[in-house]
């Protein structure tokens, strides 16, 4: 069995490159928002790392990983950004809210290795 990871974000075309790029690796869930997130995460307990977009139109990366973390302490959780760190994000590494961040476009890679380390710890 594949181990289970969730990617958040508002634009379609990257829910589908993000699954396209790891579907072979891990049975990838995906959510077009954090409210959509939230409701993955209730439905699929299996899933032990969360990626979520930093800037969502209905609730930011920051704002869904602050409601999910509360609910599940023990997922890994990350965000991803195309624009620059905000001091919100270099909070949320300093308080273990997230686990890292990442820049996009993301190195495909350095992401899967990101991503099995986690699942690892």
């Amino acid at each position: 069995m594949k181990p289970q990871i969730l990617y958040v974000d508002d634009e379609p075309f990257n829910l589908l490159m993000f699954k396209a790029n790891f579907r072979k690796e891990f049975e990838v869930i995906t959510a077009p928002d954090g409210i959509v997130g939230l409701n993955k995460l209730e439905v699929n307990p299996e899933i032990s790392v969360v990626v979520s977009d930093l800037h969502m139109a209905k609730m930011n990366g920051i704002e869904f990983v602050q409601i999910a973390k509360k609910q599940y302490p023990e997922k890994k959780f990350f965000i991803l950004t195309g624009f620059e760190i905000t001091d919100k994000v270099k909070e949320a590494m300093k308080t273990n809210l997230i686990v890292n961040h990442l820049s996009k476009p993301y190195d495909i890679e350095r992401m899967y290795q990101i991503i099995v380390d986690s699942i690892k710890k």
